[in-house]
């Protein structure tokens, strides 16, 4: 037994060894010259070469699919970081855009006012519980010569005047607070009257007050400030109408009035001291945020 499976390894290893030469010596034989053996061979091979070939072709398929898939997967990663990127720096752009816009107009309302006038940065509002703004405080103080009482604005118009000062930081009441008082004109008629805030959480709105009967008012007038008291320098936007009220009695009518402000995005504003005047109508033309 251990004799024949000797004889049996040895044949089978003779018959690979040798079986390759045979098929080379067919392949590489003239056609003139082919024996009936070589013919043999090549009949029996061809099949055997076809299958090889299709199996050869069809792993290679899979082997370039599987690198191009894995080259794809690696360049649309690559073009995923990149457009990433991209919409960065373009977010950033226009951030830095919207800035510069501000700070632009907010040096020509500057140059507008002449006499002295501070720039401050907010840096904290007060919210309500209806998230509406409240108050807010600003980076400049008593060591920058800012005192209780100084009007407060922004390109949009009147935001309101300075509380209370310490350090290097101050608190500003807003147009809309109920204890603010600001003696006010309408553009379009000339009415005059006292514009004060209401102080309500979930909306921003002023009333003015004493506006005699025979005053012409009505929905979407512009309100600004009349320069009375010396408090305010005249002709800065402080709002829009948005309603009339008028009763069947009494010396006078009252008005809402909207605030041409927008307190929840407000960044900058300007602090007027002494001398501050109005060449222009500060709020009118350049109000973004007008409704």
């Amino acid at each position: 037994m251990s004799y024949f499976r000797r004889f049996r390894d040895l044949a089978l290893a003779l018959i690979f060894l040798f079986l390759p030469f045979l098929v080379l010596k067919a392949h590489l034989a003239k056609p003139g010259e082919q024996s009936a053996l070589d013919s043999g061979i090549l009949n029996f091979s061809a099949p055997l070469q076809w299958v090889s070939t299709e199996a050869a072709r069809a792993a290679s398929d899979v082997i370039e699919d599987y690198v191009y898939l894995v080259d794809v997967k690696r360049e649309n990663e690559r073009l995923q970081l990149e457009n990433e990127r991209l919409r960065d720096e373009a977010r950033a752009l226009r951030l830095a855009g919207r800035e510069n816009g501000r700070l632009r107009n907010l040096v020509g309302l500057r140059e507008r006012l002449g006499g002295e006038a501070v720039s401050a940065e907010v840096i904290a509002k007060e919210i309500s519980h209806f998230f509406r703004v409240t108050r807010i405080r600003i980076d400049r103080g008593e060591r920058d010569f800012v005192r209780s009482g100084m009007p407060v604005v922004s390109t949009q118009g009147l935001v309101g005047q300075v509380r209370r000062t310490w350090g290097r930081y101050a608190d500003v009441l807003l147009t809309v607070d109920r204890t603010s008082a600001i003696d006010v004109v309408v553009q379009r008629t000339g009415a005059r009257g006292m514009l004060r805030g209401t102080g309500e959480d979930d909306r921003y709105v002023c009333r003015i007050q004493y506006l005699e009967r025979e005053d012409e008012v009505r929905v979407g007038d512009e309100v600004y400030t009349s320069g009375m008291g010396q408090r305010f320098p005249a002709s800065i936007l402080v709002g829009y109408v948005t309603n009339v009220r008028q009763r069947d009695f009494g010396l006078y009518q009252e008005a809402e009035v909207t605030p041409s402000v927008r307190f929840s995005s407000l960044e900058q504003v300007l602090i007027l001291g002494s001398g501050s005047r109005q060449q222009e109508a500060v709020g009118g033309a350049e109000d973004e945020e007008a409704p």
